[in-house]
């Protein structure tokens, strides 16, 4: 089991790309949770067997149909072992 944090940056809201996330994700096996964040990018965490989580790495690259990806951090982190994947609200601007 593995865990990544990554942040997308690009027209990636208001383009269904947290949904297809969600799809995607759980066709792939991986919890986790994608939400948008206040400064236009998106965060998603993916946790799951190696295979699946690099998938769902690869996918954040391409986002969905309407989306456009000018980048994507990736950071590791511990596995929490969450249960599902979760489209999570925009945490408050500051």
């Amino acid at each position: 089991m593995i865990r990544r944090r990554v942040v997308v940056s690009g027209d990636v809201q208001g383009v269904y790309f947290r949904d297809t996330c969600r799809v995607t994700a759980a066709e792939a096996g991986v919890t986790g949770w994608v939400r948008n964040r206040p400064d236009g990018t998106v965060e998603a965490v993916f946790e799951g067997p190696p295979e699946a989580v690099d998938q769902m790495v690869a996918w954040a690259r391409e986002g969905s149909p309407l989306s456009i990806v000018d980048g994507v951090e990736i950071v590791e982190e511990e596995p929490e072992g969450l249960a599902v994947f979760e489209i999570r609200p925009t945490p408050w601007r500051d």
